[in-house]
């Protein structure tokens, strides 16, 4: 008997099923598109972790900033006694969260992946015994349904990943999180800011070439989940700043026209030469801008901190 709980809310084969019609629907529109979210099989999550600690490579050393400076602010402002995590993986820097939390009881964290949330309760629970972990296996995009546990509750969703969303995609997710807030409860979200060009596309263009490696890995989840040929060496890392949007864009460039055969989609798809399929939008934000965003979704802006260079903040935010 494990000494914590895992509630799964997806199918057994929702992941493969979201694959399937993720890249379906992504090579078969113009432009072609593929989610972030298919990076993160293993060797992903092995790559990603070694982006966290390249020179370039600034939001998660930033973000850390901010939870060892803030913790004990985050306490204060919420005396949350439950953790809500959504996307938490490896829960490595919730750490410093669960440290500043001295009032918190339960944790709950939110990922698709069985394996990350077991292998994070297991390493928690030896650290701090007296705490309750009930993981769930949840898509949190797609709405969320809690288990019961003590008010009130942070909502924490971390290290920019809501840049991931599209502004209509993030309009519906913050909606669904609100939905979520009892009175009492707020949300702890992390935005990457607006900053110099060059310095954004470094960071996701490292000279070592990790990032590049990261981004050609969802063709070979592609290939193992699907029985694709993508062939990674066929294409080209592409990582660009669109200031209209302020956003950085990865994507990847066929270097050659080539058909790709995709047979569990029964799909052949054909690329021509520096055609582009884009990866990754990863939006960087200001404050008005959070601060409306939040708004819209019935939320309150209540408290805004950003690490000592001003690169990355937290901020939270309460029901309205």
């Amino acid at each position: 008997m494990t000494p914590y709980d895992i509630t799964r809310t997806l199918p057994e084969d929702a992941t493969g099923a979201a694959l399937r019609a993720d890249v379906l629907q992504g090579l078969t529109r113009t432009p072609k598109t593929l989610p972030p979210k298919w990076f993160y099989d293993a060797r992903g999550s092995e790559l990603f972790e070694e982006i966290t600690r390249l020179p370039e490579y600034y939001p998660t050393r930033a973000e850390r900033e901010i939870l060892l400076a803030r913790g004990p602010a985050i306490a204060a402002a919420t005396g949350a006694r439950t953790l809500i995590e959504l996307g938490s993986g490896s829960s490595d820097k919730t750490r410093h969260l669960l440290d500043a939390l001295t009032s918190l009881q339960v944790y709950v964290p939110v990922d698709v992946s069985e394996s990350a949330l077991a292998g994070a309760a297991e390493a928690l629970l030896a650290e701090r015994p007296g705490l309750r972990v009930h993981a769930l296996i949840a898509d949190f995009t797609g709405g969320l349904s809690l288990p019961a546990t003590p008010g009130p509750r942070l909502v924490a969703f971390l290290g920019g990943t809501i840049g991931n969303l599209l502004p209509a995609e993030r309009a519906v997710f913050l909606a669904s999180v609100r939905a979520l807030l009892a009175p009492g409860d707020a949300l702890l979200l992390g935005t990457d800011l607006v900053k110099d060009e060059s310095v954004l596309v470094r960071a996701y263009d490292d000279t070592a070439g990790v990032t590049a490696a990261f981004n050609k890995n969802v063709l070979s989840v592609i290939d193992r989940e699907l029985g694709a040929d993508f062939d990674p060496r066929d294409f080209d890392h592409v990582a660009l700043w669109d200031s209209e949007h302020e956003w950085i864009e990865m994507r990847l460039r066929a270097r050659r026209a080539l058909t790709v055969k995709i047979p569990e989609l029964n799909l052949v798809t054909h690329f021509e030469a520096g055609e582009e399929v884009r990866t990754e939008v990863s939006a960087k934000f200001r404050q008005d801008g959070i601060r409306a965003e939040l708004s819209a979704a019935g939320m309150e802006l209540a408290h805004w901190w950003t690490d000592e260079a001003g690169r990355f903040a937290l901020s939270l935010a309460t029901a309205v």
